[in-house]
């Protein structure tokens, strides 16, 4: 009886191997790292440590491209809330994060934040656009959404109007920083003070 090497050399003996060609090979696709991936490389190229509060889960609440949304803070006065729902504040700074990574939106939109906040701003408008044709529709939006709500920096947004942005801009009303508070209070003594 013949041996299985015997047997597959007879099976095999007409056959004759291909020759190289001068072809490039086509590699495998090239695999989407996680968010968390992404993070931890980020880290590893950049040894300094990451000071931005805003997180990056791995998952948000999904919000549709064409969804509108809104949130108030506590603290936040109902008529306030409804100005920039309606859009009667002018933003007094853009941010444009179109065509702009996730980690790199991330760290646009908190010193975004921070600038606002340090100059007294209070109202500013970030355009994240709707992602209407993007491979994860709405997943910057959704994104940008997490970060106005965790941020300590926020105290309520809302889309846009729709001469503004619609759902692809949010409005953000911006905390104010201890200089605008002060000032505030000083105000409101010395007008009251005159209404006596």
């Amino acid at each position: 009886m013949a041996s299985d090497d015997d047997l597959f050399r007879r099976e095999m003996a007409d056959v004759t191997p291909i020759k190289p060609d001068n072809r490039v090979q086509e590699r495998a696709p090239h695999r989407k790292d996680s968010i968390r991936e992404q993070l931890r490389r980020a880290a590893a190229v950049d040894d300094r440590k990451d000071n931005n509060p805003l997180t990056v889960p791995e998952l948000v609440p999904q919000i549709g491209p064409l969804d509108i949304v809104g949130l108030k803070k506590d603290g936040v006065q109902e008529g306030v809330y409804r100005k920039l729902r309606l859009g009667k504040y002018d933003a007094q700074d853009v941010l444009d994060l179109h065509r702009v990574r996730l980690l790199e939106a991330r760290n646009q939109v908190q010193a975004f934040l921070e600038n606002a906040h340090n100059n007294g701003m209070r109202t500013v408008l970030i355009s994240h656009g709707k992602g209407l044709h993007s491979e994860r529709p709405g997943f910057l939006k959704s994104y940008v959404m997490h970060w106005l709500e965790e941020s300590r920096l926020v105290l309520a947004y809302h889309s846009t109007p729709a001469n503004r942005g619609g759902s692809g801009a949010t409005q953000v009303l911006v905390r104010k920083n201890s200089q605008a508070r002060q000032n505030n209070r000083e105000f409101f003594i010395e007008a009251g003070k005159q209404q006596r």
